[in-house]
């Protein structure tokens, strides 16, 4: 069984095929260098020379608040071409089982909290990124579709924030915490008596290493088979305030923090509910604070900007 990892050198991707060598599994990983996905023909001579049995489809063009609201033509198109372009090269070689990696933001703006996974489509969405949650909201409809008309046992998961090894730290296109990261840490190499942070940090935000969102996609592999989308997530949410506080410490940064309210802090608040995912058996076991200090001890060693 060969399993297909889209976006190998990105955050999700790069764990999963971690993941997946761990268990001993045959597992091929690709990025950009290897496959444009953007490219219908080329995508489709790939799956018909490598013919896997398994895809997970953790490509995608990704960024915070600023990102999204600058460029959302490429955020929108982008996205939905690389999926639409797996997925119906996986369905032309027949492939068994296919993984599509979501993205929390296809929740409405104002959703009750936690969010259950049948919030999905009952309100508006965060106007910041709206485009990209539209491309993630059609892959989910795809994969609902390739179910419905052809009997395909393909999923959809929705992890809440993600953070850890091979992030993207450019401050100009990162999400909160990895920019928290490079600005704590780099302050503290540099002596730097003062680090600004976007927004107010009043929005609360939960977040998830990406080493457990890979256990928890194995897990969905062996024992999930449903259209309906699954949440992955901690269930437990804090400020962004508490975390630069906590980056903050961890990173031995003694300096004053200020806060730059002419940016946009987003959606208030975003926490999922994960009881479906808990009750497969799986649970988060890195803690906030070691997940902080694995990946500072990271950025640290390799220093890599904009890898993804």
């Amino acid at each position: 069984m060969t399993i297909l990892v889209a976006g190998a050198t990105g955050l999700a991707g790069s764990a999963i095929v971690r993941e997946f060598s761990r268990l001993n599994k045959e597992v091929v990983g690709i990025s950009s260098k290897d496959l444009n996905l953007l490219n219908r023909n080329a995508t489709f001579q790939y799956f018909h020379k490598l013919k896997p049995s398994v895809v997970i489809d953790a490509a995608a063009k990704v960024g915070g608040i600023n990102a999204n609201n600058t460029h959302p033509v490429a955020f929108l198109s982008n996205n939905i071409q690389i999926q639409t372009n797996l997925m119906d090269a996986a369905h032309d070689v027949n492939v068994d089982r296919f993984i599509f990696l979501g993205s929390n933001c296809i929740y409405p703006k104002n959703c009750p909290q936690p969010i259950k996974e049948e919030y999905i489509m009952t309100g508006v969405l965060e106007p910041t990124n709206s485009a990209y949650a539209i491309a993630k909201l059609a892959g989910i409809e795809l994969i609902k579709s390739y179910r419905k008309e052809y009997g395909r046992s393909w999923i959809s998961v929705m992890p809440i924030n993600l953070y850890g090894p091979n992030d993207n730290f450019d401050l100009e296109s990162s999400h909160v915490f990895p920019a928290l990261i490079r600005k704590f840490t780099d302050a503290v190499i540099n002596k730097r008596e003062v680090v600004t942070v976007w927004g107010t940090g009043k929005p609360r935000r939960e977040f998830l290493h990406v080493d457990d969102l890979a256990r928890a996609i194995v897990i969905c592999l062996e024992k999930y088979d449903s259209d309906e989308h699954i949440n992955i997530g901690t269930g437990t949410d804090l400020t962004i305030k508490s975390l630069a506080e906590k980056i903050s410490t961890i990173s031995g940064f003694k300096g004053r923090v200020e806060w730059d309210e002419s940016r946009e802090d987003g959606t208030l608040q975003k926490v999922l509910d994960v009881q479906k995912i808990t009750n497969l058996g799986w649970k988060p076991s890195i803690s906030l604070e070691d997940g902080i200090r694995s990946t500072i001890n990271w950025y640290l060693e390799n220093n890599q900007i904009g890898i993804q």
